[in-house]
């Protein structure tokens, strides 16, 4: 006697519910055991007593003239006892030369590095950056970008300090202008999402990368490094890609206060912002590939949780309940852990936005990064 198989499609249901408990649960562990780490932060407004040692502050310039008239002088004015500003020109065709020429007239702590075009070699930022640390005559190296304005002018001074401690790396955070429009706001959230996330492991004792709009090292790990030799022909990644190689639970710091902030002029159109993000896709190949597999999950995790919970609600209205309730407690959970970290990341303005911001921003990365994962980089603007 024989019983009547039931229809694999009888159980969907009941594997789309668990499917979706498993991504929120992978959400959960973020939030809870990554994130809050940055949540609970206290943020130290105080600047130590002790000296500070002389630091090289290095820039590289492409045709910068109008964000090097408007910013640089901010970086020269500096309360700080004792630095010099490198800037490295990288072959500019339009008024860079000549506007640092004029300011190195007013400033001598600027040094200016020309470099002349090749006719058959193509520079990278990773080769710029090399020359202007080899140009440094300081061991304690900051970096920021020639379209980025300081907060304050105790940048220096907040950004330099973790050195006192022994480290060699110092994390710094860069958001950008706000504008109007929702791909402002969209730059904005992606940017603030990666400081959480980058910032969170560095102080869970896992630090993974940097960006140089902001970032600090000596120059002695650069060389003990060996510079960006491993990771040189990709033309991106001065700044992700040395930190993911060279930063430890030992050896690394961040540096979050305000008056720490390096503000940055963000892209204006989708096309070169799309242009911009694929340029960070092509690095993330080369980290290490534990950090590959905790931003893979995390990101996949995301996906697979809205496309879940849109599945869910098509295929049993009848238990909407279970997916609303899930999206709910996330979106609870995401305030809970979000509020301090976005207040001390200064755009408490975009915790309004988060329910939208949150879904085009997991939506946007990844297909991002599936087309431009493998893309050959031609510049590094």
């Amino acid at each position: 006697m024989s019983f009547p198989e039931e229809p694999l499609f009888t159980y969907w249901p009941y594997l789309i519910v668990a499917a979706l408990g498993i991504t929120f649960f992978v959400q959960v562990y973020y939030l809870l055991f990554v994130y809050s780490k940055l949540s609970r932060y206290k943020l130290s407004e105080e600047l130590p007593d002790q000296a500070l040692p002389p630091i090289s502050v290095v820039i590289s310039a492409y045709n910068e003239q109008d964000n090097l008239k408007q910013f640089l002088p901010l970086v020269l004015e500096q309360d700080y006892p004792q630095f010099e500003v490198v800037v490295v020109n990288d072959c500019s065709d339009d008024e860079t030369p000549w506007i640092l020429r004029e300011l190195a007239s007013q400033h001598a702590h600027l040094k200016i590095i020309d470099i002349g075009e090749h006719i058959r070699l193509k520079h990278t930022k990773k080769f710029t950056i090399t020359i202007g640390i080899k140009a440094a005559k300081y061991e304690h190296l900051v970096f920021t970008d020639a379209d980025c304005e300081p907060a304050s002018n105790t940048w220096l001074k907040h950004m330099v300090t973790p050195f006192a401690a022994g480290n060699e790396i110092v994390l710094g955070y860069s958001p950008y202008f706000k504008y109007p429009g929702f791909l402002n706001k969209l730059i904005r959230f992606e940017t603030t999402h990666t400081a959480m996330t980058y910032l969170s492991y560095a102080l869970k004792g896992d630090p993974y990368m940097g960006v140089g709009r902001n970032l600090a090292y000596t120059k002695a790990l650069f060389y003990r490094g060996k510079g960006f030799n491993a990771h040189m022909h990709i033309k991106s990644g001065d700044d992700d890609l040395f930190v993911n190689q060279n930063a430890t639970s030992q050896n690394t710091a961040i540096c979050l206060s305000a008056e720490s902030h390096t503000y940055s002029v963000p892209k204006l159109t989708w096309k070169s912002y799309n242009k911009q993000k694929a340029r960070h896709a092509g690095a993330s190949v080369m980290y290490k590939p534990r950090h590959k597999w905790m931003l893979a999950t995390q990101l996949i995790s995301s996906i697979l949780f809205y496309l879940l919970l849109g599945t869910a609600l098509a295929v049993m209205p009848h238990w909407w309940f279970i997916p609303v309730g899930l999206y709910v407690l996330r979106l609870i959970l995401q305030y809970a852990v979000f509020t301090s970290s976005f207040k001390k990341l200064a755009v408490a303005d975009l915790l309004w936005w988060l329910p939208v911001l949150d879904i085009f921003f997991y939506f946007f990365i990844c297909l991002n990064g599936l087309f431009n994962r493998n893309k050959k980089q031609t510049s590094w603007k």
